[in-house]
């Protein structure tokens, strides 16, 4: 019996030791690293392209609003179509003038004023870009990699059970177990293979999402190693909201409502336009120099409506910032103990917990290849070890996926 129970601990440790090649061949040749993902979506991430292009366009809407109004030409001719001596073609007097529009109050200041504030959230707008960019990139990765992971889990387990129901047959031919038992090893092995087909499914899902990401094909191997590393998490540091991109970009559109109130206050007073030409006198065939200046009443138009509406524009830019300030305050302290928790669960799970449910498992096989423990017993213990794993993955992922949520709330304009 003793050589019995060494033989079979031989087999098991040589299962194991192949298990655990088989969920590390994975990190052979070839690996797909995080930054790698991450340097070929910005390459060619449309959301980016967008930003930048905004960028551009804020930038010649700056030298838009540098430029000063277009001088006007005008040619008059008086004295045509009259009654006795203004009948006829010689009289007409004819006039030509170039008048030159002279901005009051400021207004060309105040436009490049404007204009710059809206260059700055289009910069803000780009480092967004990115940031949600690394926050997509990062889910999928890890959801690629943890979809990996659940196929290497559920191919075991679909190994086990074939295992277990060559085990059965052998026990009911010798007739030390009943046929019902047979059965249910076989059910066991159905159930079995279906998930693996399903893991693989999820799996070639995650990896076309990846690859979509990327702009290529993302078949080869990814980074294990990475996921399966927890990062000790302290406690929570406290964090300055106004460094934040979401506060950044409130603080831009505040400016900006500043902006477009001195802006309006500028339309208030009338620009002159000064204008100076010659004149012809048909008489003498002379040329008189004439000169004009003309400045618009504001009769009907006052823009006192206008201001009040910048006015407001700016009340409610400065509610936003202070409101944007508080929610990022609260989301940054949810996402910090979100880590703290989730690395607190990854490590409990990845190790004592599923070191546990292997030794369990190995001890039920091992039994009930020698008839001292009974199939309800061993597919209890594969059970559990089936959802240790499980929660092991899930764990690790969660935990991921919360480091990449807080990364993505504490990402500032001077990291890009």
């Amino acid at each position: 019996m003793n050589r019995v129970i060494a033989a079979v601990l031989a087999v098991t440790s040589c299962a194991t030791e192949a298990q655990a090649q088989t969920s590390g061949s994975a990190t052979d040749g070839p690996v797909l690293t995080l930054a790698q993902a991450l340097d070929l979506a910005g390459a060619s991430a449309p959301s980016v392209e967008a930003a930048t292009a905004g960028v551009r366009a804020a930038s010649a809407a700056r030298q838009v609003a540098a430029l000063r109004p277009n001088p006007t030409i005008s040619t008059d001719i008086e004295n045509v179509g009259g009654s006795r001596a203004y009948n006829i073609i010689e009289v007409p007097k004819q006039t030509v003038s170039v008048g030159l529009p002279v901005e009051m109050g400021g207004k060309r200041s105040a436009r490049i004023a404007v204009a710059d504030a809206q260059g700055q959230r289009a910069g803000i707008d780009r480092a967004i870009a990115e940031a949600d960019l690394r926050l997509a990139i990062t889910k999928a990765y890890v959801e690629a990699v943890a979809a990996d992971r659940r196929l290497v889990t559920t191919r075991d387990q679909a190994s086990l059970a074939d295992d277990a129901l060559h085990a059965a047959h052998i026990r009911v031919q010798a007739g030390r177990a009943s046929p019902l038992e047979e059965q249910r090893a076989d059910v066991l092995r159905i159930n079995a293979r279906t998930a693996l087909d399903r893991a693989g499914r999820l799996a070639e899902l995650a990896h076309g999402n990846l690859g979509r990401r990327i702009g290529r094909s993302a078949t080869v191997s990814l980074d294990e190693r990475w996921f399966n590393r927890v990062d000790s998490y302290g406690p929570a540091q406290i964090l300055d909201a106004r460094q934040t991109l979401g506060a950044a970009a409130a603080r831009s559109d505040e400016r900006t409502a500043a902006a477009q109130v001195r802006l309006a206050r500028s339309q208030r007073i009338p620009d002159v336009t000064l204008s100076a030409g010659a004149r012809r006198l048909p008489i003498n065939n002379d040329v008189a120099a004439v000169f004009g200046v003309s400045i618009p009443l504001p009769l009907f138009n006052r823009g006192t409506a206008a201001v009040d509406q910048a006015s407001a524009e700016q009340e409610r830019a400065s509610a936003l910032r202070r409101a944007t300030e508080i929610d990022t305050e609260q989301a940054v302290a949810q996402a910090q103990a979100d880590v703290a928790n989730a690395a607190a669960s990854a490590r409990t799970a990845a190790g004592p917990v599923l070191a546990a449910a292997q030794e369990a498992a190995r001890i039920a096989r091992i039994g009930y290849r020698e008839g001292k423990f009974g199939q309800l017993d061993l597919l209890d213990a594969e059970r559990t070890l089936a959802e240790t794993r499980a929660a092991a993955i899930d764990a690790l992922a969660t935990f991921h996926h919360a480091q990449a949520e807080l990364d993505r709330l504490t990402a500032s304009v001077s990291k890009d």
